[in-house]
């Protein structure tokens, strides 16, 4: 029987080269993504898949999109260094279901702020994106940290995306409650929002700091945007 070759998953997603000289966070020690020396607003936010649309210095890229679109990025960081430098780059964004165990949802932070806190080392602009599934990954309830929350830095520039995220009652309550931590936890000056803005999710907060909200890239091609 046919048997491809390739390496172990683990090897292929872990890449501990990328943390070498890297500063970590935590129990867990996750990879840290340093607060930048200016606050740089992207005028929108691109697709990976889309990098070529980017315009120089004003667009920020990020993996908001499939997994499949972006998981080279994941395997082999290093072919897209060049891609970034002249960009604002928004690491990953690795899935963090809530039905997944923990241990998959602090890999996937881990990883999103190993690839970032790398790039950043390369002297790319990085904006740390912040996900959180359950609430073992936003509250202290259970464990002694907010793994969703480790590896970024107070007072700086952050990125999330609730595209998806607030269909049912379920989701807006783990969104809610998930911003409220973070919004606690790291005080950020500016907070770029991609995707849906729920007013029953956000409002309470708009006067704790700046929110930027961009469209999701449909969205944006469908009100007239470039496509």
């Amino acid at each position: 029987m046919y048997k491809k070759n390739r390496k172990a998953v683990i090897d292929d997603g872990m890449n501990p080269e990328l943390v070498r000289g890297a500063d970590f966070d935590g129990y867990f020690g996750i990879p840290i993504i340093k607060k930048p020396q200016e606050i740089i607003i992207p005028k929108r936010i691109i697709p990976f898949s889309k990098l070529e649309k980017a315009n120089v210095f004003e667009d920020a890229i990020a993996t908001y999109e499939n997994d499949e679109d972006f998981s080279d990025l994941l395997i082999n960081p290093d072919d897209h260094i060049d891609d970034f430098r002249n960009h604002i780059f928004i690491s990953m964004d690795c899935s963090l279901y809530r039905n997944a165990p923990y241990a998959v949802q602090v890999t996937n932070v881990y990883r999103s702020r190993a690839i970032g806190s790398y790039y950043q080392r390369k002297g790319i602009y990085v904006i740390p994106h912040i996900r959180w599934g359950n609430s073992l990954t936003y509250t202290t309830d259970v464990f002694p940290e907010k793994v969703a929350f480790l590896g970024a830095e107070k007072h700086s520039i952050l990125s999330i995306s609730p595209y998806g995220c607030a269909k049912t009652k379920d989701d807006k309550y783990h969104l809610k409650a998930g911003l409220e931590a973070m919004l606690e936890t790291l005080e950020p000056v500016v907070v770029l929002v991609h995707g849906a803005m729920p007013h029953t999710v956000f409002d309470d907060y708009r006067n704790t700091t700046k929110f930027v909200h961009y469209p999701d890239w449909t969205t944006y091609v469908h009100n007239g945007g470039e496509n």
